[in-house]
């Protein structure tokens, strides 16, 4: 055992420690707060599929909070867009895993809105660490009778030296049909790293647009804006070859993100722009589906399944920067 003979207790240098919220849609939500030595804090949400909902970097906000704030997952509606109402955003959502994107009925089904697993509450959490690395374990049942039988088993590692960590997923189908598969990490960049002046760059070799509305700004999808009254979402999809890379830079804190994937993996990529007021977020978001909905995705023959037995596993990491 390597014991520092400076400090008193390893916390002063980093750890996890676990909280309980008070008062509000957020009551008695469990968070694990993660520190580490480069400057990153994180806090990771027990009850709602160890997403990341805090991500700060030297004392500056990275991600996007909603107006909706912490809500707990007795407040989910499962009704149509009732998503909405309980999207607290933070910096990663999970979307999935039998639907993304936009409420539909498909095979007989009913979905919702980004489907149910980011209001689902972690059936176990843990953490442990060794030498280099802190990490956060989680398993996610997404089962139920007569229905689809998938188990998330998620593991953050996050460096204790560097401004790095990588989300690492195993998704089994532990039933005896194939189920469908859909899964996007809602990454959001909020400010201060998000303003009119921060510099996106994602190196696709293909960008396609989602609807006419996101056409009349092709030429500057790349360029962010001032918090902008009633603007209108748009989203344009990103194909990417050998490597997976979306950036974001604001040179006024000079601070930045870099998001890693591989696409032969998770083969779609959306960027969400949404410039509104106090709707001031701008989603870079991997996955293996657009948020068109399931039933758009076995219309164009792009729907992925998971058979029984099977597993699948998906992997995204994040390095946090200043130059």
């Amino acid at each position: 055992m390597n014991v520092n003979p400076y400090i008193g207790h390893s916390s002063q240098l980093c750890g996890v420690e676990e909280v309980r919220l008070v008062g509000g849609k957020g009551d008695g939500m469990r968070l694990l707060q993660v520190r580490n030595g480069a400057g990153l804090q994180m806090t990771v949400c027990a009850d709602r599929c160890a997403d990341i909902y805090r991500l700060n970097y030297k004392g500056d906000n990275m991600g996007y909070f909603s107006p909706s704030g912490y809500v707990a997952p007795a407040y989910y509606d499962d009704q149509g867009a009732g998503f909405l109402k309980s999207f607290t955003a933070g910096f990663l959502t999970t979307c999935g895993l039998a639907a993304v994107g936009s409420p539909c009925t498909d095979a007989g089904e009913s979905l919702p809105l980004h489907g149910t697993i980011g209001n689902t509450p972690c059936e176990h959490i843990w953490w442990d660490e060794d030498k280099e690395n802190m990490y956060i374990h989680a398993t996610v049942n997404d089962s139920g009778i007569f229905a689809r039988k998938l188990m998330l088993k998620r593991t953050i590692s996050v460096s204790k030296t560097e401004a790095t960590f990588t989300i690492s997923d195993v998704i089994e189908n532990q039933g005896d049909k194939d189920s469908p598969i859909m899964i996007m990490y809602h990454m959001n960049m909020g400010y201060p790293l998000l303003s009119e002046n921060s510099v996106l760059d994602i190196p696709s070799v293909k960008v396609t647009l989602r609807n006419d509305h996101a056409a009349e700004d092709l030429d500057t999808w790349n360029k962010m804006l001032p918090p902008t009254p009633n603007f209108e979402e748009q989203c344009y999809y990103h194909s990417f070859e050998k490597e997976g890379r979306a950036s974001i830079y604001n040179p006024d804190i000079h601070k930045g993100l870099t998001i890693s994937f591989d696409p032969a993996c998770l083969d779609h990529f959306t960027q969400w722009k949404m410039m509104g007021y106090r709707d001031y977020v701008l989603g870079l978001e991997p996955g293996n589906c657009t948020p068109d909905g399931r039933d758009v995705m076995r219309r164009e023959e792009k729907l992925k399944f998971l058979a029984a037995g099977e597993k699948i596993n998906y992997e995204v990491t994040v390095t946090l920067y200043e130059k």
